[in-house]
Order: structure tokens, then sequence, then C-alpha cells
């Protein structure tokens, strides 16, 4: 690629492995930036490597002047974020401009655009998407709250409008229970993002997350790739997805994705990108598509929609970051079969998910199933450190139904050996075995097949 020879990978683990692959096959040389404690780790092996800092991410990953510094001095024209960390930092996105590196991502006003959750809001509804129903903004005061919670009804949810991860949340099921809702929800936003603000939106129960993958260049050039249904969760965190979503009404899945379509190219936005939708099936019928967020990065789970479509998304982003168009269009892309994804953590789920660091002593990955992929960064005498997330892989699998999908991947996930740390193989078998998993009757408020273990008696 003409200007990137050279190009930092701002991250760790599993997404460094998966975007120095990408640079491998385009003939750039990626350049690692670590910690002290990732310093010498086995998936940083052969390649080029600079430390940042200390093991704890604030004086390393998440250290902004001295991660641009690290790309400058190893001459680095370009720098892909992954996700996480600094990946939606528009302020890091500017600074990499600032200094003559390209940041793999979009403009730096965009990604604020979308960060702030209320003009996120107004924009997509500009563009054509529904959204939720709540406050037109940012609520002065707790007398403002009351007032549109009675105007769209109980239950409701304030949301910290500089928020994420489930921060700065607070349902309020009747009126007794605002004013307690928002004190919680202001204090919290405060104390993790130094922004109390809240916005109000109507609570929708028992719905299903769903979000649609896009990416865009820089002449108006906009794709998605389907989209992904990710409703299985646990405390925000994504445990499985899979796409297309087997429960979509297939004129609503038409006219959102070609909503989504427009709206990226409204905003100007460049690279990939994730739209995301709640499911509201409130109402009867087959559920409306209601816009949450836009995630203005790669996505952990981008793997799915590059199973059904054949496409290198982290390819795509380097391309147009150095200013080349889509390698191809709508029409030419081309949806296949169903894909899932199960997400396999170093926790116990036994123990309320607690993080399991140590050595890995025997892995094993299943090798020989086709339409089987395994991402990760882990091998055997690995050790997984307990600073950072405890992903350890993904494992992907296509077919060409939704059951055979399934049903690969319990095959791939009993033949994934990993010994030494806790991990959550276990669960994700229980969940794919379920009958309400297999027949799709599940929501946003329960992980069908798995329940909490319950504390022992005194």
């Amino acid at each position: 690629m003409a200007g990137f020879h050279r190009l930092f990978i701002a991250n760790r683990g599993e997404v460094a492995v998966r975007i120095a692959r990408s640079c491998d096959a385009l003939g750039i040389t990626p350049v690692f930036g670590v910690s002290e404690a990732d310093r010498g780790a086995p998936w940083t092996e052969g390649r080029e490597q600079v430390v940042l800092g200390p093991a704890r991410s604030t004086h390393s990953y998440l250290a902004l002047a001295r991660v641009v510094q690290a790309a400058r001095q190893t001459g680095c024209s370009a720098l892909h974020p992954g996700w996480g960390f600094l990946a939606e930092n528009p302020r890091f996105a500017g600074l990499c401009e600032q200094h003559g590196v390209t940041f793999i991502g979009p403009p730096a006003h965009v990604m604020r655009l979308m960060g702030s959750k209320t003009p996120a809001k107004h924009a997509m509804a500009a563009a054509g998407l529904t959204v939720i129903p709540g406050s037109d903004g940012i609520l002065a005061s707790l007398d403002e709250a009351r007032r549109v919670a009675d105007e769209v009804g109980y239950p409701v949810l304030l949301k910290a409008e500089s928020g994420g991860g489930g921060k700065g949340m607070r349902a309020a099921r009747a009126a007794s229970e605002l004013e307690q809702a928002w004190n919680a929800a202001s204090a919290e936003a405060l104390a993790a993002f130094g922004d109390g603000r809240l916005y109000l939106e109507k609570l929708i129960e028992g719905g299903r997350h769903v979000e649609i993958q896009i990416m865009a260049d820089r002449y108006g050039g906009v794709v998605h790739l389907g989209e992904r249904d990710c409703t299985i969760q646990r405390s925000h965190q994504k445990l499985i997805e899979e796409s297309p979503s087997p429960v979509l009404d297939p004129d609503e899945r038409a006219r959102t994705l070609a909503a989504a379509v427009e709206a990226t190219r409204a905003i100007g936005y460049v690279g990939a990108g994730t739209i995301e939708f709640l499911l509201d099936q409130s109402s009867g019928g087959p559920g409306v598509l209601r816009f949450m967020e836009m995630n203005t990065r790669l996505q952990v789970e981008h793997c799915v929609s590059e199973m059904r479509s054949g496409v290198d998304l982290v390819r795509e982003q380097i391309c147009v970051a150095a200013g080349h168009p889509l390698s191809l269009t709508q029409d030419e892309l081309a949806l296949r079969g169903h894909a899932i994804e199960c997400r396999i953590n170093a926790e116990d789920p036994a123990k309320d998910f607690r993080p399991s660091p140590g050595v890995i002593t025997k892995w094993e990955i299943p090798s020989e199933l086709e339409q089987v992929r395994v991402d990760t960064h882990v091998r055997e005498g690995y050790e997984v450190p307990p600073f950072y997330d405890s992903l350890i892989c993904k494992v992907i699998t296509w077919a060409e139904q939704r059951d055979a999908a399934c049903d690969l991947m319990i095959r791939a996930l009993e033949q994934l050996t990993c010994e030494g740390v806790a991990t959550t193989i276990p669960m994700h078998l229980e969940i794919l075995r379920n009958e309400d998993f297999r027949a799709h009757r599940y929501d946003t408020r329960a992980i069908p097949g798995y329940s909490a273990p319950t504390a022992p008696a005194d």
C-alpha cells in the first residue's frame, strides 16, 4: 500500500494479532506497542515491538502522547487502535493526525459527534433511522425528567450522556423511583466519565440487541455487511453473536439496512463502524429496530460478518485509510449462510465470572473442522495477565443453516482444550444446547440455558 510501509498497532493480544495478519497480507510491516507486562509475550514473537510503559494501561495503552510518540519514532505512517483502549477517543485521533500519523478510523469530528449520545440520536433520526422515544436532548433537571417520563410512560431508563458499558444507567419503573435513579445514575456517570449529565429513554423490556456492520470510504462509498444479533449478553458484555438475526422481519431488515447506509453517508463517516439497535416488539407484530448508538471502530464480533461475506474488514479499513475506494459495491457483496461466534474468556462462570489469570498448561484448538475459525493470541505456556480484558479466543463457525452452525460450534468447543485457567466454554455449551436458544425464544433479560450459581447456605 503506497504510503503505508509500516503500521503501528496500538493494542494487544487477539486484536493485535488480527490486525498484523491483514498487514502481512498487504505487505505492510506491523509494529506492536506493548506494555511491560506484554513485553516478550508469545504473540509478539517475530514482530517489531516497542514498550509503551508499565503494566497498568493508564501508563501504557491509554497514554495518548506516548503511543503517538512511539508510532512516530518507529517510522510508522499509520496507526490502528483496534478496539477498547483509545479506539473511540477523538482527542487521540486528532493527536495522530496533528503528528502526521494516519489514524485508521473515522475523522475525529465524526467520532466526537457519535460519541455524544444526544447529537448522535438527532443525526441518526434526521437520516431516517427510528429512535427510542425519550427526552429531546440532555435533561436540565429532575423536574424535566419527571415531565418526560410522564409523557413516554414508565418504565424509563436514565442514561449517561458520556456513558458506556452500562455505567451511569438506572431504570425507574414508577414515578416514586425516579429521584433515586436520577441521583444514582448522575453520581456514577460523574465518577466514571467526569460528566454527570443524563438523558432519558423509554425502557423497552424484552427486546433484542441487533447491530449493522458498516464500511465506508472517503468518496461517499458505503456498504453494509448485514446485521448481527448479539442479544446473549452478561452485564452489557456480549457472549454470543450471530448473523443473520433469527427473528428479524425481512421487510424491517431491508428498510433499516438501507437507512443505515444512508445515515452513515450523511454524517461523513469513514472506515468500519457498527450501528446498534434494540428490536422493539413491545407493541406486537414483527418488531421495529430502534437506534441506540454507533460504535466508531472495529468490533470484536466483526469476524461474524467476515465469515458471511468473505470480506477482510481490517484490510478494507487499512486501504480506505490510505485513500483507496472500497474494493466492492453493495451489489457485488453477497451474504451467505449463517455464522455464529462465541467469545471465550479466562473467567469462572461458577464463581460469578471471576477472572482466572494464570499459565495455560495445555492448549489445543479444533484444526480439522471445516468452516471453523479460531482467532486467538494464546498458545501453550502463555500466561494470562491479570491487568487486561480476559478474552483468550473467539470461535466462529459457518454453515448454510443456523442449526448446523450451532451444531458445528458445539463440536468445535468440545475439541477446544484449555487447561491451567478456568474458561467460559462450559457456559457456552449450555447455551448452545438449550431448547430456548435453538428456538430463539429469548431476549436481553436473561441468558437461555444458564443460571447463575446459588451461593452456598451459611
